[in-house]
């Protein structure tokens, strides 16, 4: 199904695999007000049979839904809201037309991997915007490789990245829905902690794309990752050296980002609450010397996840990308 121009004769019908976890509770969330998608079904196997809302109480009031553990074919698109290693399996167990689309959220295939003859397109719209557009199989991308490209895509493309010094904290939903000692309350409260220094996950996804864009550059990119005393949001701070003044650094973005309806570039010091509940993402830029500063946030379930899945549903099925998506930041 294409719906071109929005002149919409049927809705897109949509199953979720894996709804009960914290992305698969936003996506539903979205969808149930996206103007033209429907839910077809929601799946999970420990869950089969109960109300969507006893699991997602938000949605208490707005979705008679059931958890089913059936997959039903008649859908355009399914979303695999999974764990890591868990949507090859699906895929390989399942025998999915392919004239069904897919957008997975785990980081099975960012890397260019196959299954089935499905070739996948990294998710990323502000890189790869007419590509997901023609794509029938999308590789959404992390939420750290999220926000930190997007602070950093303008100036890969334009040479300027070699050492990169990267901190970042997220909330603590960027663990998932599955409790662990390090997601317990009483371990998060009034605490933080590095994890995974310099061996993040989303390093080669982020490397894929500055070689993309700037195929003959050799960037290091040197991540360290906090665990934060908060639920949701990821703030990013990337160090590097450079030449070129803050307002021709500025020029740089403002044109690489001008298409882009969910980049927002700020002159003021940026924060969390700025972004969580909504899609987009604020960049701030600082430099002192040769010394510069590029700040990100993101809300880690939306723009992170389950926001920018719908982004790039909106573009494969031709409709504007801000479609079910212009959301108020919490804020308060």
């Amino acid at each position: 199904m294409q719906l071109k121009n929005r002149q919409v004769t049927s809705k897109i019908k949509v199953g979720i695999i894996g709804g009960a976890g914290y992305t698969g509770g936003e996506l539903i969330r979205i969808l149930l007000n996206h103007p033209y998608a429907e839910i077809v079904f929601v799946h999970s196997k420990s869950n089969a049979d109960q109300f969507v809302h006893n699991v997602h109480r938000d949605l208490e009031g707005e979705t008679d839904l059931k958890f089913t553990s059936v997959i039903k074919p008649k859908t355009d698109l399914l979303f695999l809201c999974v764990g890591h290693g868990d949507a090859v399996k699906f895929l390989a167990e399942n025998n999915i037309d392919n004239e069904i689309k897919i957008i997975d959220l785990s980081q099975d295939f960012r890397l260019g991997e196959t299954i089935n003859k499905r070739k996948f397109v990294y998710g990323l719209p502000e890189l790869n915007k007419n590509l997901i557009k023609k794509a029938r199989n999308i590789a959404n991308p992390g939420c750290f490789a999220t926000a930190i490209q997007l602070g950093l895509l303008p100036l890969a493309k334009a040479g300027l990245l070699k050492d990169i010094y990267t901190t970042g904290v997220t909330g603590s939903t960027g663990a998932g829905q599955g409790l662990t000692a390090s997601s317990h309350f009483s371990w998060r409260a009034n605490n933080i902690q590095a994890y995974k220094s310099l061996s993040h996950q989303h390093l080669a996804e982020i490397g894929q794309s500055f070689l993309k864009l700037n195929p003959s550059a050799h960037v290091d990119l040197n991540f360290i990752p906090w665990r934060g005393d908060f639920t949701r949001g990821i703030f990013i701070s990337s160090q590097i050296k450079c030449s070129l003044s803050l307002n021709a650094i500025a020029v740089l973005y403002k044109k690489y980002y001008a298409p882009h309806p969910f980049i927002v570039l700020s002159k003021e010091p940026i924060f969390l609450k700025q972004v969580v509940n909504t899609n987009k993402c604020f960049i701030q830029i600082e430099k002192l010397g040769s010394k510069v500063v590029i700040h990100t946030v993101i809300d880690n379930l939306l723009k992170g996840a389950s926001g920018q899945a719908v982004q790039n549903m909106n573009l494969m099925f031709g409709l504007e990308e801000t479609t079910g998506l212009k959301l108020k930041a919490n804020y308060f």
